[in-house]
């Protein structure tokens, strides 16, 4: 007999754990660049459309085959007996899709690590691995009837099931990866590459904090019963006292720490939080639940800290101190605060080490297998984009999308001085003449009585904007001004990429204008550099304008002249 109770319930909890996606999808495009966002969109919907039919096919059996299912089960003309990891009065299919969503889940944590440098193609190899059995696997120990749940080890919603395992798996990829470019500078300390808007991350946490009410409640995967319904409540309170104090203990530390509450690492401490407290949060009191989020919101900056300035594993989103560091510590701290079976509470020391042991053979499978994925990609397709690729965006170079925000140009300059210039990319050449053909810029000589100044208006492509600034600086360029511009030339039309199938032709490209004023640089030394770096030899390499300069004003000395260009000690 089904119950129409525990079965909306679970459909309930599918749908819930479903919308996380989008808190996922929010999260990370607003804490990475603006150039990345229809990337990191198209990751996480690719998250859940491979996953669905991988986990369907292959996950779920594996996952539940020591209950009497078996692989391919589903399958109509393959007869598996589900019946004994069902829930009471729950259907098949619906186990199915709520299983399926956290499956979902634990892949998708991934893709905020390796954010911004990734092959798409690998992304979505990697991906299916985790569907297929790097996740099932653990998860059979955990839920399916295996060894560690016969042990007594206790996750209820998936802190190490779920969020650990995706925490390592992005621990491991984001190393292997190595650091996105201009992270570290030369002496190897951290750079902040901020991301493009705080608004999106934020409104994903909400997201997220809100679909977690159906991670955690509704994995009690029913409501008959006065003990169930108590139960569910408080799931309720404890999934929300920790997020809540989680971000209290954060804001407090980053205001002591940094003279200023952080927000991004306050935000992120909400959803360490709520990756802590799901393992117990069935069995944990209130008080538990704070001394969990607590504990979560000084570890949450402390970890983040420690991956960016000792292990230099570069983070764009902090998943692998949410997910996996913060997973990892709830479930163990469950072992504490179990009102039933905690050391706290005088229970003992057993149930503890069963946790304990739990987390490090779940983290053990998932870092060797991923690593074995992620070193078999890297050694055949792939697994990072070129240096060109990442400086231009992977929506524009992996998709062919000109703009994720409709022509609405984001540069943020986040590449420190010293670095290799790039080279131009390699272009067929269309009736281009060749740089060393052109004739220098002539200057006029200074008039009487001053020192010449030279404004010289650069105009070039989004991509290359580093590559100059870095050739300017070596010259002994000491200031400039760079502005995002929309502009076009005698090629309009010009065909960027596809949306939705049609060519998106656009008439005004997004572009960047450099002005620097010039005293004791030659000009034409700055032309000539600018034109070596910025030479393709197709069109829209840009455009170079000269301007004669009568008179320059320092604002907070009144200097004019030449002086006003010099900075004191210069």
């Amino acid at each position: 007999m089904y119950s129409s109770v525990n079965t909306i319930w679970v459909l309930l909890g599918a749908a819930l754990v479903f919308l996380m996606q989008a808190g996922f999808a929010m999260c990370e495009a607003g804490f990475t660049r603006a150039k990345n966002t229809g990337n990191i969109l198209m990751k996480n919907l690719m998250d859940f459309c491979i996953g669905t039919p991988t986990y369907w096919i292959l996950g779920f059996g594996l996952m539940f085959a020591g209950s009497g299912a078996i692989v391919g089960g589903l399958d109509p003309f393959v007869r598996g007996d589900y019946s004994a990891i069902l829930p009471a009065g729950v259907p098949l299919f619906a186990y199915l899709i709520f299983q399926t969503v956290f499956c979902a889940t634990s892949a998708t944590i991934v893709s905020g690590s390796m954010a911004e440098r990734t092959k798409f193609i690998s992304y979505c190899l990697y991906s299916f691995c985790i569907s297929a059995f790097i996740y099932p696997v653990s998860g059979h120990w955990i839920w399916g009837g295996g060894w560690l749940a016969q042990m007594g080890f206790h996750d209820f919603a998936g802190s190490t099931a779920v969020h650990m395992v995706g925490g390592v798996c992005a621990c491991i990829g984001a190393a292997i990866l190595g650091p996105r470019i201009g992270k570290y500078d030369d002496e190897g300390k951290p750079r902040a590459i901020l991301g493009h808007s705080l608004s999106l991350g934020a409104l994903g946490v909400f997201i997220l904090w809100f679909c977690w009410f159906g991670f955690n409640g509704c994995s009690t995967v029913g409501m008959e019963g006065d003990d169930t319904i108590v139960s569910a409540g408080l799931i309720f309170v404890t999934t929300n006292m920790a997020p809540a104090v989680a971000s209290v203990v954060t804001m407090v530390y980053t205001w002591i720490r940094y003279k200023k509450p952080d927000v991004g690492m306050t935000l992120n401490a909400a959803l360490a939080g709520l990756v802590a407290i799901t393992a117990g949060c069935d069995v944990v009191s209130p008080a538990g639940a704070a001394a969990i989020g607590i504990i979560a919101g000084l570890l949450l900056p402390i970890s983040v800290n420690f991956f960016d300035t000792v292990l230099k594993i570069d983070d764009p989103v902090g998943a692998i101190s949410v997910h996996g560091v913060c997973g990892a510590t709830g479930t163990i701290l469950t072992g504490l605060f179990s009102t039933s079976e905690g050391l706290l509470y005088g229970h003992g020391a057993h149930f503890l080490l069963v946790q304990c042991l739990g987390v490090a053979v779940t983290a053990l499978w998932a870092a060797v297998m991923i690593t074995v994925v992620f070193q078999v990609i890297k050694h055949t397709i792939g697994l990072r984009v070129s240096q060109e690729e990442e400086l231009k965006g992977l929506d524009i170079t992996e998709h062919g999308l000109p703009s994720a925000y409709g022509g609405f140009a984001f540069v943020y300059d986040d590449t420190p001085d010293g670095l290799p210039i790039p080279a131009a990319p390699a272009v067929s050449v269309q009736e281009a003449v060749p740089v060393e053909a052109v004739p220098p810029v002539s200057a006029e000589a200074a008039p009487v009585g001053g020192v010449k100044m030279t404004r010289v208006d650069i105009l070039c492509k989004m991509e290359r904007f580093d590559a100059l600034k870095r050739a300017m600086f070596n010259i002994g360029i000491t200031g400039m001004t760079a502005f995002n511009v929309m502009g076009c030339g005698e090629q309009r039309g010009k065909t960027e990429g596809y949306f939705r199938g049609a060519k998106v032709e656009a008439t005004m490209l997004p572009s960047i204008q450099v002005s620097i004023v010039v005293s004791k640089v030659p000009v034409s030394l700055v032309v000539d550099t600018a034109r070596k770096v910025l030479y393709t030899g197709a069109y829209g390499d840009g455009k170079i304008f000269v301007y004669n300069v009568e008179n320059v004003v320092k604002v907070r000395t009144g200097e004019q002249g030449y002086d006003a260009l010099q900075d004191e000690g210069a």
